[in-house]
């Protein structure tokens, strides 16, 4: 039947409406999410990775509405997601495949599962660090430092599927590699953002100190150390009621450092003292991650030795080797001595690992040949101690002042070169790098006697960001003249930051330097600067002056 053409009239006028509110409403839609990209692209300008930001901030509802710091929160919440994801992968790997599994491979996975959990917890604290009251530009650098760690995480995960006898990769690297990369370039980003917080914060300068950091203080320690530490560092042992003491001839609570370590409290907020008496202590010790305001005090170095012998030639990754391995907040030792005694022929093979945040050594020695002393990652401070190795015998992606140390090249195997440092820098925002300021650069008592016969070099770059200075800092004539080796042909030349400043010695000529792009000779004191313990790691906030001889700035 017709339908009657007054209702058909109305139907029609009723429809044209819809239409026109229909298209209205998509032409909104559309200019709204025109909008939210551009401002996602706005964001994303300086990023390494741009169209992943677009895509990562994209998906952030109200992105238009947010300050900077809840971008990035966001962000860095989603970024979580992928950790777990990883993880999990990494764990259906071990259910799924173990038959398939060696020793060496089962360890790195294992690796890999403990560095994604920590990853997890530096990303929740970033989120933590990001939505606390105030502004979050007094907060960048240790937003930095949680973010850059979290990168090294997964760089170190993946070097465990390295096999260092023959320099090829386990097939099970590929299994993992895409997710943890993608994860890396996920935090890179986050990274790159949070250096845009103080440029575009209501505050455009740091004038607060950072989470953990305190002001300066007029003593020869951390500020972050309580008085009670700065005086448990200075004070004779017999001065000191320990809370633990270890004992090889059984006269403390045990007789071996682990044993103490577990009886130790987790997650103390006050510090807990374990005093381990003079002797040989043949064991790997692990502070994990709970065991928080730990401190070690020794005899002395060399009379309270702690000594084990992994290597990756018997199948342990690097990360494992370490004869002793802290990751518990604020840890500190003094007067005791770690050693890796797997010898020159073993490759790899830790004596310290440190991924302590704010964690101090002072008058310890570290006793090994290659990868001896690993400044794995977060802020570390040494302070007059001895590190003998051969190959790359400082390395690491920590943000790390030595100061009035002893560096000590020994006799490597035949046909080897001594090279003192291996920086791990794998991204230009993060705030690392190693920072070695008036200490001895020298040879060690069974390398003098034929130091001609080996060449020895300041450093060489493990990553291609990889940064490294030597300031005021006394050179024996051990140092080629080239000063600097390269890892690879050309890799990292251009990118690198290897810097020298006012050094003295017979080796610190540099007339016969290396010309790579990446390396200088530091002439102004306001480029040195950038790189001494008030600058470099804001050390006026967390390294007060002090009574032992100590350099803020030049």
């Amino acid at each position: 039947m017709p339908r009657p053409k007054g209702k058909t009239d109305a139907f029609l006028r009723c429809s044209s409406l819809f239409l026109l509110l229909s298209l209205l409403i998509s032409s909104a839609h559309a200019g709204e999410a025109e909008t939210h990209l551009q401002a996602a692209r706005l964001h994303c300008d300086g990023t390494l990775y741009p169209s992943l930001c677009v895509s990562t901030l994209n998906g952030i509802r109200g992105l238009t509405s947010k300050n900077l710091p809840q971008i990035i929160s966001a962000a860095v919440s989603l970024t979580i997601g992928e950790v777990y994801s990883s993880s999990s992968n990494c764990s259906g790997i071990l259910r799924q495949r173990t038959a398939a599994l060696s020793g060496p491979q089962r360890i790195a996975l294992n690796d890999c599962l403990e560095l994604l959990d920590q990853t997890a917890v530096f990303l929740r604290d970033t989120v933590s660090g990001l939505s606390s009251t105030g502004n979050a530009s007094r907060r960048v650098d240790d937003l930095r430092t949680l973010l850059s760690a979290s990168i090294a995480n997964q760089y170190t995960c993946l070097d465990g599927f390295i096999n260092d006898s023959s320099g090829k990769s386990s097939p099970f690297r590929s299994t993992i590699e895409s997710r943890i990369g993608h994860l890396s370039r996920l935090v890179s980003n986050a990274l790159a953002l949070v250096g845009k917080i103080s440029s575009n914060g209501a505050v455009s300068t740091l004038d607060e100190p950072f989470a953990g950091y305190g002001k300066v203080n007029r003593d020869s320690f951390p500020s972050w150390l309580t008085r009670k530490d700065r005086g448990l560092l200075q004070a004779p042992v017999s001065g000191i009621k320990p809370n633990l003491t270890v004992a090889k001839d059984g006269s403390g609570n045990f007789t071996t450092i682990s044993a103490a370590v577990a009886a130790a409290p987790s997650n103390s907020n006050t510090r807990f003292v374990i005093y381990i008496k003079a002797g040989g202590y043949f064991e790997n010790v692990d502070v994990d991650s709970k065991k928080t305001n730990l401190m070690f005090i020794g005899d002395g170095m060399g009379k309270t030795v702690v000594k084990a012998s992994r290597n990756v030639v018997d199948g342990w990754t690097t990360f494992r080797s370490a004869t002793v391995a802290v990751v518990g907040k604020r840890f500190i030792a003094r007067d005791m001595t770690f050693e890796n005694a797997a010898g020159p022929s073993k490759e790899q093979a830790v004596a310290l690992r440190s991924g302590s945040d704010l964690s101090a050594f002072y008058r310890c020695s570290f006793v090994g040949y290659q990868d001896t002393l690993y400044v794995h990652s977060l802020r570390q401070f040494y302070r007059q101690c001895d590190i003998y190795g051969t190959i790359d015998f400082i390395f690491g992606d920590a943000a790390v002042v030595l100061q009035n140390c002893s560096l000590y090249a020994r006799k490597p195997n035949p046909n080897q070169k001594n090279i003192f440092t291996a920086q791990g820098r794998q991204d230009p925002n993060e705030n690392t790098g190693i920072s070695i300021q008036g200490c001895k650069v020298a040879a060690a008592a069974d390398l003098i006697p034929v130091k001609s016969s080996f060449k020895s070099y300041l450093g060489r770059p493990w990553r291609q960001y990889s940064r490294t200075v030597y300031i005021n800092s006394f050179m024996e004539n051990i140092i080629d003249p080239a000063g600097w080796l390269p890892w690879s042909g050309n890799f990292a030349l251009s990118t690198l930051y290897y810097g020298e400043y006012r050094n003295r010695g017979p080796g610190s000529n540099t007339t016969r330097r290396v010309t790579w792009p990446g390396y200088r000779v530091i002439k102004s004191s306001t480029e040195a600067n950038q790189f001494t313990v008030r600058s470099f790691i804001q050390g006026d906030q967390w390294l007060g002056p002090t009574g032992i001889p100590f350099i803020l700035g030049l």
